[in-house]
């Protein structure tokens, strides 16, 4: 199915996300270029306002939108960056119902 008026990059939360965790499992020199783009239609649907889960999405997008590709920090921020994956994608596992998720540990 698609909208009347399609996203150039994707639009709505699990969907954008996705290509997040995607874009982000690209060595950290790939990994930059675009990246802000999956904001542009990024929906915070309402249950999850005002949770962990928004704060999180403001804390990724913060980390995303200032970055500075090419800089001296790139690794580090990329670091950063997957490790706010890894806890959005646990709190929202938590918040679903799964009492213990577990991101693995090929994945940290």
């Amino acid at each position: 199915m698609v909208s009347s008026s399609s996203s150039k990059f994707g639009r709505g939360f699990f969907i954008n996300i996705s290509h997040l965790v995607t874009k982000f499992s690209l060595p950290p020199d790939r990994a930059w270029m675009g990246a802000q783009d999956y904001f542009s239609d990024l929906i915070i649907p309402a249950q999850f306002k005002g949770t962990d889960i928004e704060e999180l999405i403001g804390i990724l997008r913060q980390q995303i939108m200032w970055h500075q590709a090419g800089g001296p920090m790139d690794k580090e921020q990329y670091n950063e960056v997957k490790r706010t994956l890894n806890r959005l994608l646990i709190t929202l596992d938590k918040q679903a119902g799964i009492t213990d998720p577990d991101i693995g540990r090929y994945h940290d």
